[in-house]
């Protein structure tokens, strides 16, 4: 038995674009028009699931997918940091954001640590391995990162280390207790093969 999640990370929005803490904003003109345009170029999956945010649930939408909402793929508690950048946290609380960035089971914030996140996602996906068939999963790009470090037995730490831009696919497989990772998709309408 194989289970395969795709996850996907939700089309632009203003406060992906200023590096904001998901204030709960939809995504812009731009991000629509581009799932939009991706809609279709999608694998056929057993399942679709979205994070509660609105930003996941609008591309879920674009991209013509109907997913039943996920909370154990919700969005990262950030406390009372949503809605601010890092740059006005930074200004207003830097030694807080030093530690938050250097321990992973930090958070000042009054949120979920690093640690806490990676570990609400991953018995998510430990739940998912015995799924059998394909997951697509729109989610918040820290859900992705999180699913990574989970995946690939990664410390906490890696987290940081990991770059997720709207619209890309992450793909994980996974039997026999573990999982692989499939890099270097890009969810887009260029992704339908052209005839030749």
């Amino acid at each position: 038995m194989t289970s395969r999640v795709l996850f996907v990370s939700p089309a632009s929005s203003p406060s992906l674009r200023q590096a904001r803490f998901d204030d709960g904003d939809a995504i812009d003109d731009v991000g629509a028009a581009r799932a939009r345009a991706a809609a279709g170029s999608l694998p056929p999956a057993a399942r679709v699931l979205t994070s509660p945010s609105v930003r996941c649930r609008q591309t879920a939408e674009a991209l013509g997918l109907d997913g039943a909402r996920t909370p154990e793929l919700g969005a990262w508690d950030v406390g009372r940091w949503r809605g601010l950048t890092l740059d006005e946290v930074g200004a207003a609380e830097p030694e807080e954001v030093a530690r938050w960035l250097a321990d992973p089971d930090s958070a000042p914030h009054g949120g979920e640590s690093v640690h806490e996140l990676c570990t609400r996602v991953g018995h998510w996906l430990d739940s998912a391995r015995d799924f059998d068939g394909r997951t697509v999963a729109v989610v918040e790009p820290e859900v992705v990162r999180a699913a990574v470090v989970h995946a690939l037995g990664l410390g906490a730490a890696a987290f940081w280390r990991l770059d997720v831009p709207p619209l890309a696919v992450t793909e994980l497989s996974g039997r026999s207790g573990r999982w692989n990772l499939r890099l270097g998709r890009h969810l887009a309408a260029s992704d339908t093969p052209s005839p030749r």
